[in-house]
């Protein structure tokens, strides 16, 4: 992807879950690598990813301990982060539309 928005929500959830630095850290390194065109190459190299709707993926963070909601413009490269946060932070929200 060529742009990612925003790498800053990442630091500042690292910053208050320190453990989720380097998870985080590798997650954008291979994420700003990646050209690919719909979610299922996404699931190829994260096989435990989750495809939802509006072109929305929710990635396992640090051993699945924190959860990741992306959402993809695949024409663009563009991902945008909409989410990061614990499981219960993440029962609390709708997945498909935050």
């Amino acid at each position: 992807m060529r742009n990612i928005v925003s790498k800053s929500t990442l630091r500042e959830f690292w910053e208050q879950h320190p453990e989720s630095e380097q998870s985080l850290r590798t997650w954008y390194a291979v994420v700003s690598k990646a050209t690919w065109n719909n979610s299922n190459e996404i699931k190829v190299m994260y096989k435990h990813a989750s495809i939802i709707r509006n072109s929305r993926v929710v990635f396992n963070i640090c051993g699945n301990k924190y959860r990741l909601i992306v959402k993809f413009e695949f024409q663009k490269q563009w991902a945008w982060i909409r989410f990061i946060g614990t499981h219960a932070e993440y029962d609390k929200i709708d997945a498909n539309t935050i």
